[in-house]
Order: C-alpha cells, then structure tokens, then sequence
C-alpha cells in the first residue's frame, strides 16, 4: 500500500471576505489521478473556496489548514504554493500586454524548477503540448490573453497546467464562457494533461463539461459549505433537477434552534 503523501487536502477550511464568512468548514482529500467537481449555484462560495486555497490576499482563511503533497502551506503566499505544486485557473484569465506566452511559461517553468538541465528541453515541451491540446504554435509570439476569445483564453490556462505538471490543479469555472466547439478541446486537453500524478478541483455551475471530464467525486456546494457528496451520478440529478430539491433536504435537516 502506498504510504505517498496527499497531493491536496485541506482541513475545516473557513474563509472571510473582510468581516463577512463566506466559507464555513471544507474538508477535501484529493488523490492523484482524481477529479473531484465542486457544483453549486451563483453565489454560494464555491470560487471563494477555489482563490482562499490558492492564497488570494482578498480572501482570508480565518481558520483551518491547506496541504499540498502533505505540507502545510496555510500560511504561504501565493507564488509560494504554486512552487510547491499548486494550480489555480482563473474564471476571468486577464491580459498581459507585453509579455508573451513563451516567455510567460518560460518564466514560470524555471521559478518552480529552477534546474537549467530541465530548462533545455523546454521549448521542445511546449511545442508538443500546442500540438496535443489543438493550439496554433503562432500563440507562442502572442501576448498572453491580450486580444484572445474566450475559448483561446480557457486553452492557454489548460496549456500552463499541461507545462507545469501542477500536485493539485483548482479550475475556477473553466467552462464558463465556452461554446460547445471550444468546451470539447478545453475539456480534450484536461483529460490529456491529468493523467495519473495530478489531483483536480473542477468548480462549476452545470453538468455539461462533466459530460467530457469525467469526474470521480461530486460535491454539492451551499452557503459555504459542501452538503451532498456522491458520485458522477449526483451531477446528472442536478442537470435533471437543479439545486433546489436539494436546498429543501438541506432545510429539512437542519437541527431545530
């Protein structure tokens, strides 16, 4: 039996947005090779969750604990869990004029491995991930999200997973946005890069990416905190129902105060 440490768990996680609670007691495990869905409606915390994990400074963890390959990186910064393996794709990726994508996954790539052996091979890397996640090899040269559809935007964040090989990857609503064209060869390139090394958060709103990125787990997200955990067969009930049988279970159950 494998005695491998976690690539990602974190522990009754709270989470404040300055004297506001918005995140009331996560507990994940996430092992390697799996794909976990955080679903819920608009509002209910889920990218709260996702940005706190990463380390934003607008959200603060007021209590609880965030580990990565069985570290605790609670208190580090950002930059600092995503050396230690941490990944967070952005709902609304920005743009960074100047700066372009090769230099950017360059950049990147020898802050979380800074050995100059590995960094030879680099640009033979990149080239073969445009070619398997389906992206013009002309992007290399563009400045990163500027001018960029939707689709390109949501292709070069799966392209940095692909390149830095994360512990832990949280996807903040990557389907957002997307048409069916563009959430077909997102999702391609998520099951490409995934494999068997890299654990997964998926947060999103509906079903239908679940129907390309097959998940392991499915938590129901309200109010802050995860009601329901199932399997993928939770999520085609909430395609067919919603959330609101679920909210009246929720209420139903709650202690009398």
């Amino acid at each position: 039996m494998s005695t491998a440490p976690l690539p990602f768990r974190c522990e009754d996680i709270h989470v404040a947005i300055g004297d506001k609670p918005v995140v009331k007691g996560v507990s994940l495990a996430i092992k390697a090779g799996e794909i976990h869905a955080l679903m819920g409606p608009n509002g209910s915390g889920k990218s709260t969750l996702a940005n706190a994990l990463m380390g934003h400074p607008a959200y603060t963890i007021t209590s609880g604990h965030v580990y990565v390959g069985g570290e605790d990186v609670t208190a580090a910064a950002p930059h600092e869990r995503a050396r230690k393996g941490m990944f967070l794709a952005f709902q609304y990726p920005i743009a960074v004029p100047g700066v372009t994508v090769a230099n950017f996954l360059r950049a990147a790539v020898k802050s979380r491995t800074p050995d100059e052996a590995a960094m030879k091979g680099f640009r033979k890397t990149l080239m073969a991930e445009f070619e398997r996640l389906e992206i013009d090899p002309a992007f290399a040269t563009r400045y990163v999200n500027d001018g960029f559809s939707g689709g390109e935007k949501k292709r070069l964040e799966i392209l940095q997973m692909a390149v830095l090989r994360p512990q832990i990857a949280l996807l903040d609503e990557t389907d957002s946005g997307l048409d069916i064209d563009a959430l077909q060869i997102v999702s391609r390139g998520i099951n490409h890069v995934v494999g068997d090394q890299m654990g997964v958060l998926l947060v999103t709103h509906y079903q239908r990416i679940l129907n390309y990125v097959k998940p392991h787990v499915v938590h129901v997200f309200m109010e802050g905190r995860i009601v329901r955990s199932g399997g993928p067969e939770l999520a085609a009930m909430l395609e067919e129902k919603g959330y609101e049988w679920i909210e009246n279970e929720v209420k139903q159950a709650a202690p009398v105060v």
